[in-house]
């Protein structure tokens, strides 16, 4: 039966995705172009992360908005060209200052799918109708899914509630992410524990069943929305999800899909520089920790010099890039565009190492094409 599901693709409305493998929005610089695009080239839905997503370009030390904006579209289009059949679409954290500016401009672009969270995406669909009737010039091929991220039965009842009260309309797909995911996580550190979790050993502490529960909670939430709207509303699950066995069960479960991250880090085609995937690869289990980022919540990431020194001092932001709103530049520890611009350029040892819980499992450098099969194949 798993293996006839792995072979079943995801519907989201008009956007079908030939395989259920939605790949996890990785920022700064981690999954660009070259990763989302290859990814759609072979049948999954490529997702490139907003995330100071312009930090190349020349401009963008002086004007970090605008080289933000503009690679929104760049990205995008690159991206169509590797897998010009493939879904393609961005990761847009509601953190993120301007966000809305980012949004339209997603939107703009042409993005099939914009998947949202760091925070509760209650203007999303405001934001995605101005940028549609702003324009009239848009190539499109059908409008841009909304897809929000969501941790618990309540965030995703909030959610859903406020976008029936205030716009009408519900998402077009659900990603619930759980306490394994890398990066930023939706929990605080007192809701970790309260998962059963040692903070510094997440994926092998945290009651499985108990949130599996939790997941059947926000199936049922959305079972109830496609009812009262007649619409599909598939829901995807992210977070700890590294091979075959892992896509399988989670689509018993009753997801429509995964999302998965981490796994692709090291391809041949993520974005990231060499040094950053020789970082996973070299990675053992007792290195993938949880610390606090600047703007308060906890995040999964590999332990290193970086790590080391702001555990001991702060370093003091030299100036501020604007990046994420809760950010106070005067009392931050460090700069997180700074420590993972750093970590994306290649310099290991004095950036930020966002990872997901598996990333110790990573042995070799594979091609997306090998990742897609071993997910989508027994």
């Amino acid at each position: 039966m798993g293996r006839s599901k792995v072979k079943e693709p995801l519907v989201i409305g008009d956007l079908v995705v030939e395989k259920p493998i939605i790949q996890g929005g990785m920022g700064v610089g981690i999954s660009l172009s070259s990763l989302a695009g290859t990814v759609a080239k072979e049948g999954g839905m490529g997702i490139i992360s907003t995330a100071q997503i312009g930090f190349k370009d020349p401009d963008f030390q002086s004007h970090q908005l605008e080289a933000n904006l503009r690679a929104i579209g760049s990205e995008l289009c690159k991206a169509r060209e590797i897998g010009p059949n493939g879904a393609v679409g961005f990761n847009i954290m509601v953190a993120t200052k301007q966000y809305d500016l980012y949004v339209k401009e997603a939107v703009r672009a042409g993005a099939d799918i914009i998947i949202s969270g760091a925070g509760l995406p209650v203007d999303l669909p405001k934001y995605v109708a101005e940028a549609e009737s702003e324009s009239d010039r848009m190539v499109k091929r059908g409008k841009t899914k909304l897809a929000p991220i969501v941790s618990s039965v309540k965030s995703v009842s909030v959610i859903c509630k406020m976008w029936d009260r205030k716009y009408h309309t519900t998402p077009d797909m659900v990603v619930v992410e759980g306490p394994l995911a890398g990066g930023h996580l939706g929990f605080s550190r007192e809701q970790l524990t309260g998962l059963g979790a040692d903070t510094k050993n997440v994926e092998k502490t945290f009651l499985r069943e108990q949130y599996e529960k939790e997941i059947q909670g926000i199936f049922k939430v959305v079972k109830d929305l496609e009812e009262a709207y007649g619409k599909r509303i598939p829901v995807v699950v992210a977070g700890g999800i590294y091979d075959h066995e892992d896509v399988v069960h989670h689509l018993e479960l009753g997801a429509a899909g995964v999302q998965i991250a981490t796994r692709f880090v090291t391809t041949v085609e993520c974005d990231a520089a060499e040094a950053y995937k020789q970082a996973y690869i070299q990675a053992k289990k007792e290195d993938i920790v949880i610390t606090k980022s600047p703007v308060g919540m906890p995040g999964r990431a590999i332990k290193n010099p970086f790590l080391e020194r702001i555990q001991k001092e702060r370093i003091a932001p030299t100036r501020c890039f604007q990046c994420l709103e809760r950010c106070n530049p005067k009392e931050t520890p460090y700069c997180i565009t700074d420590a993972l611009v750093r970590a994306a350029l290649g310099d290991v040892d004095h950036g930020l190492l966002f990872c997901g819980s598996n990333a110790y499992r990573a042995e070799r450098i594979e091609t997306v094409a090998e990742v897609m099969r071993e997910l989508t194949e027994e």
